[in-house]
């Protein structure tokens, strides 16, 4: 069984948008020759430094991201600054990624593939 190449990303003083779409299109697999719209083709991918990422309070701010529980007047709106503050900036990571990705029944797989450290 051939051991599957893990591509490591280093986010320290980069900008978040950047480093989503590097991952994003790894993820996708478009950086491989043999990629495949269908199926999931891509490459493993690991964030280190993701607590290290160049952004400004006012990108903070603009960042927002909808939670919604099924209920009837559930809908949660939370701002960058919230979500970083309590759970982190690798969840902006997550979730900047997610957005990225195509919305089909593959994107869940990707997702699995995608590991991210502070």
């Amino acid at each position: 069984m051939k051991k599957q190449e893990i591509k490591i990303i280093d986010a320290s003083g980069r900008t978040l948008g950047r480093v989503a779409t590097e991952i994003a299109m790894s993820l996708m697999g478009k950086t491989k020759v043999s990629f495949e719209r269908n199926c999931y083709c891509g490459i493993p991918v690991k964030v280190i430094n993701a607590g290290k990422i160049k952004i400004t309070v006012k990108k903070l701010e603009e960042i927002v991201h909808k939670r919604y529980s099924g209920m009837r007047g559930g809908l949660r709106i939370l701002k960058g600054t919230e979500t970083r503050d309590k759970k982190g900036m690798k969840e902006l990571v997550k979730l900047a990624v997610f957005q990225m990705l195509p919305d089909n029944k593959i994107r869940r797989e990707m997702m699995k593939n995608l590991t991210i450290e502070e």
